[in-house]
C-alpha cells in the first residue's frame, strides 16, 4: 500500500514538472484512448522554420500514432505536409489574441488534449511584459473552462537569440510551473512541459526552431501526453459538435450572423455548414456554439422569453435537458420553441409551454 502511494506521488510530481523522475520511465500510453489534439499558439505552433511546415506537430503525431492512439489534430488552420495538418497556430499572435479565439475554437472542436506554447511575441515585442504571466494564467483558465474534459499541456518558451525576448524569458518560464500548480490544485488537468532541451543550435532564425528543435519540442509534448495518461487524466473525446435541426423541415438552430456578442439572437435558418450552426452539449447541461451558451434572456421563465447567446456562467437559465424530442429549460419548465411554427429564416427562438409540436422538436445531425 505504501509503495503504491509513493509511485502515485512520483507520477504526480513528474507530471507537474513536465518530466519523469530520474530513471523512471512513464507508463506506455493507452492505445485505446483516442486523442483529439489541438496545437494552440503562434508561429511556432504553425511550424515556421521547419523544412516541411509541420513544426513539432509532425513528429508528435508520429509518436502518438506509434503509441497506438487513434489521433486527430484539430483547429481552424492547416499547415505543413503531414497527413493531418490541422492546428490553431496563428503567426504573430499575442497571448490576448489567442485568448480571444479560444472559446469558439475549443467549443467547435472539443479536443481532449491541448498543447500550448504562447508568449514569444509578447516578450519579443516587449508587449505589456509585466502582465504577461497574468494573461497566460487567464488564458489557461479560459481553456479549462471551455474544454473542461481536456488535458492542457503548457510549455515553457523555447530559447531564442532575440535580446528583447531573452531578457524576459527566464522570469516568464519560471512563473509557468506556479500557474500549472494552481490549476492542478483547483482540480484541473493542466501540466507543465519543459522545453529547456532546445539550444541555440536548434534555431532556424532568432525565434523559430529548426527541424532538430521541433523534434525536441515533439519529444517534450509526447512525454507530457504519456505522463498525463499515466496519471489517468486522458478522457475519450467529447461528442463532436453537430448541427441541430428543427422539426420544421430544412431549418437549423442558428446564431444570428455568427455573432459572438452577448445577446446575439438564436434563431432558425436554412441548414448550412457555418460554425454558427454547430452546437456542443456539455455535461453541465449547456448547449454551446462559438464559445458561448444558449441562454434564456434575462433569466426569464415566462412564455415568450427570447433565447439568445450569452457568456457561459453556470446559471439555471442556460441549462437544457432533452425532453420529448426537444430541449426543456428546467428552471422555467418550458421548451425551446419556434414562435408560431414560423418557417421564415431569422425567427428568434423562445421559451414556451412544452406540447411536443414539430416547432419544439430538435434533432442532432452529424457534423460535416
Amino acid at each position: 500500500m505504501r509503495k503504491s502511494w509513493l509511485l502515485h506521488l512520483i507520477t504526480l510530481v513528474a507530471l507537474a514538472l513536465g518530466m519523469t523522475a530520474a530513471g523512471v520511465a512513464p507508463a506506455s500510453a493507452a492505445s485505446d484512448t483516442p486523442l483529439r489534439v489541438m496545437p494552440l499558439g503562434d508561429s511556432i505552433t504553425w511550424g515556421v522554420g521547419s523544412s516541411t511546415g509541420n513544426g513539432y506537430r509532425g513528429p508528435l503525431w508520429d509518436k502518438l500514432v506509434a503509441d497506438g492512439h487513434p489521433v486527430d489534430f484539430v483547429g481552424t488552420g492547416r499547415a505543413g505536409s503531414m497527413p493531418d495538418p490541422d492546428n490553431e497556430g496563428h503567426s504573430g499572435y499575442l497571448i490576448e489574441q489567442i485568448a480571444a479565439l479560444t472559446d469558439a475554437a475549443l467549443t467547435r472542436y472539443r479536443p481532449n488534449v491541448v498543447t500550448l506554447h504562447i508568449g514569444t511575441n509578447d516578450l519579443n515585442r516587449s508587449h505589456q511584459v509585466s502582465t504577461a504571466t497574468a494573461r497566460l494564467k487567464s488564458l489557461v483558465d479560459r481553456i479549462t473552462a471551455a474544454a473542461p474534459d481536456a488535458t492542457v499541456l503548457v510549455a515553457s518558451l523555447v530559447v531564442s537569440t532575440s535580446g528583447s525576448e531573452e531578457q524576459h524569458r527566464g522570469a516568464y518560464n519560471q512563473a509557468i510551473p506556479h500557474i500549472v500548480s494552481e490549476a492542478q490544485a483547483a482540480g484541473k488537468r493542466v501540466a507543465y512541459v519543459d522545453m529547456s532541451a532546445l539550444t541555440m543550435a536548434d534555431l532556424a532564425d532568432a525565434l523559430h526552431p529548426n527541424d532538430s528543435g521541433y523534434r525536441k519540442m515533439a519529444d517534450a509534448f509526447h512525454r507530457g501526453v504519456r505522463a498525463a495518461d499515466s496519471a489517468g487524466w486522458l478522457r475519450n473525446p467529447a461528442p463532436a459538435p453537430a448541427r441541430v435541426q428543427s422539426g420544421i423541415a430544412g431549418k437549423c438552430l442558428d446564431v444570428s450572423g455568427a455573432g459572438t456578442a452577448d445577446g446575439t439572437a438564436v434563431q432558425t435558418w436554412g441548414c448550412g455548414d457555418g460554425a454558427n450552426q454547430f452546437w456542443s452539449a456539455y455535461t453541465d447541461g449547456t448547449l454551446r456554439s462559438l464559445g458561448k451558451c444558449l441562454d434564456a434572456a434575462g433569466w426569464g421563465t415566462a412564455n415568450g422569453t427570447k433565447v439568445q447567446l450569452w457568456a457561459c456562467h453556470g446559471g439555471a437559465n442556460q441549462v437544457w435537458q432533452p425532453y420529448n424530442g426537444g430541449y426543456r429549460n428546467p428552471a422555467s419548465g418550458r421548451c425551446l420553441d419556434v414562435p408560431g411554427s414560423s418557417t421564415a429564416d431569422g425567427t428568434q427562438l423562445q421559451l414556451w409551454d412544452c406540447h411536443g409540436g414539430s416547432n419544439q422538436k430538435w434533432t442532432t445531425l452529424t457534423a460535416g
